[in-house]
């Protein structure tokens, strides 16, 4: 069995439609087209080498076990990724692009000669259906075709083209001052064949798409570089023709090496496309709030009772799940799977999260729409016949329903947000039954789901586990930074669920036996948990602390700045779907968080923002806004 680089030492690049894993060998071992959720032509990174690849290297480097490039970088502020490579026979930069797509998908890569004369070779070997399928390889006018059912890889370039046992096989000697360009085009097979591309071209436009697009940005604090990296890179997961945005561009990357908890990330959860949009809106980005409400209002359209956490990137419902079951998986992590049975969970976490999204947008000066205003009635009112359902709560267990914690606090949020937009004459709905929701929630969650003797809130009622979910607590206001409780939470949340070196669990799993999430096998710890503990700590008033976690935060970091799911401390490696969105954002708020705080050194339980009704004050989101939460039960 093939070893596998190590997740971090992937690139990526993509057309806003979908993305390819480049690694820093100069393989391409992740593409799928021509959507973000297509099969993959190049399944390497979670098969073997017969499942598909394109690589470009020194030939030397094909006979030397895959030596890695020298330097590797993205070009300034884009996702244009530029590799060095340096042998003694001179050096060679290869630049590997998705250009913004007027067409079919293309993934374009320029060799350059820097010095001396490089022999190159680039050797691509395409298997469509995830790996299964073999194409009928062949030569059309002089350019190479690969073709297999209803898909078609078209091939240009310069340099002379040669089909070996299913490879598409090219070998050259690049000199200083000279270049060639590879051109992989996807189309239809049964459609006409693409454009001969222009490779110089289409570079100048996609760096200035994302010029233009990263110019935007308002944040000006002093973790500024990895905050428009992170952009980028969620950017990045954005479907551009319907406006979703998928969790992650992969599926079943293992949040355990060997382990069985690999599951498809290719789909718009509502949670993670909030909190996401939530990062944009903070930072200046309004337009992807616009496309993402209408994307929403598409997915659920008049069926918000039967709300479902996660659809296709274009608001498809059915996302079956399923197991290919002739890949062997990353590092023999099996299985891989397709689809997420997850869909059809009840996650009542998710209302707070849309709700709260739409709250930014409205504040942010995302023009009143009447079409949302009534989805946002249509789920509120859902919502207050649901709440006290037991559910399958953030983490998506697949055990027992319970009544989880952190789902009762975001059901709070869905309504207090609700509460503050009809105080603004956004919304004409009841305000004192709106209010008298609020307060029973809020109450029964401190009742039932805080544990006195320990003083913490515990993962759901009656529960002796905690959950890291909890730190949001005083992130979405539903109690004050200084509050005892909420101290007690965070602290509880460090001793019993943080790794040697401070990351934090999501929750306690139970190795060979299944624990409440009714699964098998454990995990690393999960990124954007860690970030929550700097939140957390920043409120309650502890900022010092909460610099140090997210400044070792960014060391974990690949060296193009991109974070996978999780982390395992011991090997010291990412792990899970890479990048991952919810890892970004959480960065992006965090560091926007402690720019703020650090600047302005307000306390998290300042009173001066106008009344609402309590006196603590907690910020959500990359807003200058925070959250009012009730006098404490």
């Amino acid at each position: 069995m093939t070893r596998h680089p190590r997740i971090e030492r992937y690139g990526l690049i993509g057309d806003l439609q979908t993305s390819a894993h480049v690694c820093d060998d100069g393989s391409v071992d992740w593409l799928c087209l021509p959507r973000f959720d297509s099969s993959a032509a190049f399944a390497r990174l979670v098969g073997e080498e017969e499942h598909g690849s394109w690589r470009i290297a020194p030939a030397a480097s094909f006979d030397d076990g895959h030596q890695v490039a020298a330097e590797r970088s993205y070009r300034g502020d884009s996702l244009v990724l530029e590799s060095v490579w340096r042998t003694p026979d001179g050096a060679v930069r290869v630049t590997d692009f998705m250009p913004p797509r007027k067409g079919e998908p293309q993934v374009i890569r320029i060799v350059e000669g820097l010095t001396g004369e490089v022999a190159m070779v680039s050797a691509m070997r395409p298997r469509f259906g995830y790996g299964r399928v073999h194409p009928w390889i062949h030569e059309v006018a002089g350019r190479m075709v690969a073709e297999a059912g209803a898909d078609a890889i078209w091939l240009d370039t310069g340099i002379q083209q040669v089909e070996k046992d299913g490879v598409i096989v090219s070998a050259f000697t690049i000199a200083a001052g000279r270049s060639a360009a590879f051109v992989l085009s996807w189309c239809p097979s049964h459609g006409p064949a693409p454009e001969v591309p222009e490779p110089e071209a289409a570079l100048a436009a996609t760096l200035a798409l994302w010029a233009d697009w990263t110019r935007q940005c308002a944040y000006a604090g002093p973790y500024r570089d990895a905050v428009v990296r992170s952009l980028i890179t969620l950017k990045a997961m954005t479907y551009a023709p319907s406006g979703g945005i998928v969790a992650a561009p992969t599926t079943s990357l293992p949040e355990e090496i060997g382990g069985s908890r690999n599951w498809d990330y290719r789909y718009t959860w509502l949670r993670d496309a909030s909190t996401t949009l939530a990062a944009l809106l903070g930072t200046g980005y309004l337009e992807e709030a616009q496309a993402w409400r209408r994307w929403l209002l598409r997915a659920v359209a008049g069926d918000p009772e039967n709300l479902q956490i996660m659809y296709g990137i274009t608001a498809e419902r059915d996302l079956h799940e399923r197991e290919l079951l002739w890949l062997p998986g990353y590092e023999g992590s099996a299985p891989v799977r397709v689809g997420n049975g997850a869909a059809e969970q009840l996650q009542l976490d998710v209302y707070g999260e849309v709700i709260e999204t739409l709250y930014l947008a409205h504040l942010s000066g995302v023009a009143h729409c009447t079409d949302t205003a009534l989805l946002h009635q249509r789920l509120v009112e859902a919502l207050a016949r649901r709440w006290q359902e037991p559910d399958e709560g953030i983490w998506e267990i697949r055990g027992t329903r319970r009544h989880f914690v952190h789902s009762k606090v975001m059901a709070w949020v869905a309504v207090d947000r609700t509460i503050r937009l009809v105080e603004a004459g956004a919304l004409d709905m009841d305000l004192v039954t709106l209010i008298d929701l609020r307060d029973t929630i809020h109450q029964e969650v401190c009742e039932k789901g805080f544990d006195p003797e320990r003083n913490t809130f515990t993962q759901f009622y009656g529960s002796e586990e905690l959950d890291a979910a909890t730190l949001l607590i005083p992130v979405v206001g539903f109690l004050p930074g200084d509050d005892p409780r909420v101290i007690g939470t965070v602290d509880a949340v460090r001793r019993e669920l943080s790794t040697a070196d401070g990351l934090v669990c999501r929750y306690p799993t139970a190795g060979d036996t299944a624990g409440v999430d009714g699964l098998l096998g454990d995990e690393g710890a999960f990124v954007l948990c860690s970030f929550w503990l700097v939140d957390a700590l920043a409120l309650t008033g502890r900022v010092d602390e909460a610099t140090d976690v997210f400044e070792h935060l960014l060391t974990l970091r690949s060296d193009l700045g991109l974070l996978a799911e999780e982390y395992d401390p011991t090997c010291q490696r990412q792990l899970g779907n890479f990048p991952q969105a919810f890892s970004h954002m959480g960065m992006i708020q965090s560091a926007e968080l402690l720019e703020r705080l650090g600047a302005s050194s307000v306390p998290a339980t300042d009173t001066s923002s106008p009344p609402n009704h309590g006196t603590g004050r907690a910020r959500r989101g990359l807003t200058a806004l925070r959250a009012q939460p009730p006098t404490p039960s």
